[in-house]
């Protein structure tokens, strides 16, 4: 992997993990169209993970902090509440990876068809959460939490955005807009550690890399910079209601990636 190529997946991953446009997908596309050969390196995608998980803590470092506090003080209050959504929300998601790890995993094999179709879905979805009924937005509950969860187990599929179904999830069930960006983007943060975590073990911590230390800086500076501004501009996006574009740009990735199949 040359320092360009580290750039630019960083890049893509920094941004597409909080844009609603797949970063799994992009990934792919970025994999076929870069000519990267070891894209299955686990050290690197070990590292631009927990670049996205850093831009989410620097962002979100006053409310995981006060989480984190409520929970170990195990007294039951809102941020209480809080930790149990985002806990029952990891249930989904954690089910897939822990039953159905490998074959999820075989998915990501450059199938541009699958990748394109899933990115049309991504579309649709998003273009139904633009046009929902406007109504004041409620505080997500139990349910809700379990139903973003359940969209966010669906999004393991390359091509489904990770943010793009549950905060399109979130606001079809009429949740408010600032709250479920902000549930979403705190939900993350387990299945990433988890995801990471279950590679590690399957790999018996062995992260024999072929990428140079060089593109491995790059690569975590590049997706934790660019996931910095992405996860605060998709909070004042989807406050404003401008999901419409990035559907609009989903569909026309996803035809590219089809024709490019």
């Amino acid at each position: 992997m040359t320092e360009f190529q580290a750039f630019l997946l960083g890049l893509i991953q920094g941004l597409t993990e909080f844009l609603p446009v797949s970063s799994s997908g992009h990934l792919e596309l970025g994999h076929h169209f870069l000519h990267v050969q070891n894209h299955d390196n686990l050290l690197f995608t070990v590292v631009v993970h927990a670049a996205t998980v850093l831009s989410t803590l620097v962002v979100f470092r006053s409310d995981v902090a006060q989480l984190a506090t409520s929970a170990l003080k195990f007294r039951w209050d809102e941020h209480a509440r809080y930790v149990v959504l985002l806990l029952l929300s990891a249930v989904p998601v954690a089910i897939v990876g822990l039953f159905f790890h490998d074959e999820v995993g075989e998915l990501f094999n450059e199938n541009l068809l699958l990748v394109g179709s899933c990115l049309l879905v991504t579309a649709t979805l998003l273009l139904f959460a633009h046009f929902r009924k406007k109504v004041d937005g409620k505080k997500i509950g139990f349910a809700d939490s379990l139903l973003i969860g359940l969209a966010q187990a669906v999004a393991v599929l390359p091509g489904i955005s990770r943010s793009g179904a549950t905060i399109a999830t979130g606001l079809l069930l009429q949740n408010d807009r600032k709250e479920t960006a902000r549930f979403s983007f705190l939900m993350v943060l387990l299945p990433i550690a988890g995801a990471v975590m279950l590679d590690l073990l399957k790999s018996g911590f062995r992260m024999d890399s072929e990428v140079g230390a060089v593109p491995l800086l790059i690569g975590f500076v590049t997706a934790f910079v660019s996931g910095l501004i992405a996860c605060r501009w998709m909070i004042r996006l989807v406050s404003r209601g401008k999901l419409i574009y990035f559907s609009i740009y989903c569909f026309i990735v996803g035809v590219i990636a089809i024709f490019a199949a």
